[in-house]
Formats: C-alpha cells, structure tokens, sequence
C-alpha cells in the first residue's frame, strides 16, 4: 500500500498541533488507513464525527499503530477547517492542499459527505466505511467486515 497510500497523500499529512507525519509510517503489513471526508458545515457529518471518533478511539486501543484516519476536509474556510479538526483526533490533509482532495475524491467517487474509505496494505479500499461504523460501534468485527474491493 506504500506507493498508493503516498500516490494519494503525497509525503506528509497533518498532525495535531500542525506537526507534520510522514505518509510512510501509516504503511506496512496489517495496517489500516481511513480516509474521512467531511465538513463542519454538513449536519449528518457532524452527526456522524462522534459516533467515528468513538470507534476510532476503540480501534486504536485494540489496533495501536496498525489504524490510522485521515480527514480530507470540504469545509470552505481554513478556519472552519480548523475549528472543526479540533474534534478530531486524527491526522489530516493540508487545508490548502486543493489539487489532492480533488485526486483523493476522483480516486474514490466521492459525490456526497460524509464518507469514509477504509484501505488496507495492498491498496483495496471499502468505500462503505461509514456502514461499518454505523453497524460495528464497538469495532468487534474490523478488520474482519470490511469488503476490500
């Protein structure tokens, strides 16, 4: 998933607190990288950021360093971009980073948020994230009920 992964995200994603992650540390054997699409502005986005946020603290305890999410934000503003990945305890593209949103959604088909595309090491991608969340609250069954396409 190496090379997909950074194809996608380029080198480095955002950190909390602006710190800078290389891409390659989200790769290996058995990892798992989420990749969120959402926005402040979209009430079923935020609706659904808690419940997510919920899981993904319940899949890092019991996955560690083999999870990892990335939001790929549609606010309109850096300062709502801001304001809203504040809620969030993951990584993060660069806000002004147009150019690869646009790769990542066209890569995906994304047309509505929120989304999330859950991939796995070989570059397989379930992009019904979001039901597995919605469905698996607890996270008992990942990685076990992705369907990997």
């Amino acid at each position: 998933m190496s090379e997909p992964l950074k194809d996608l995200l380029g080198d480095m994603v955002i950190g909390k607190n602006g710190t800078k992650v290389e891409v390659s540390s989200l790769v290996g054997a058995g990892k798992y990288v989420a990749l969120y699409f959402s926005a402040h502005w979209c009430p079923p986005c935020k609706a659904f950021t808690p419940k997510l946020v919920e899981w993904y603290n319940k899949i890092k305890k019991a996955q560690g360093a083999n999870f990892e999410v990335v939001f790929i934000s549609s606010d309109r503003d850096e300062a709502s971009f801001k304001e809203y990945y504040e809620s969030m305890p993951w990584l993060a593209i660069d806000f002004e980073d147009k150019e690869r949103k646009e790769k990542i959604s066209c890569k995906f088909g994304i047309t509505g948020i929120p989304t999330l595309v859950v991939m796995d090491n070989s570059g397989k991608a379930d992009k019904n994230g979001r039901a597995l969340v919605t469905n698996d609250p607890e996270g008992k069954n990942f990685p076990a009920g992705l369907v990997l396409k």
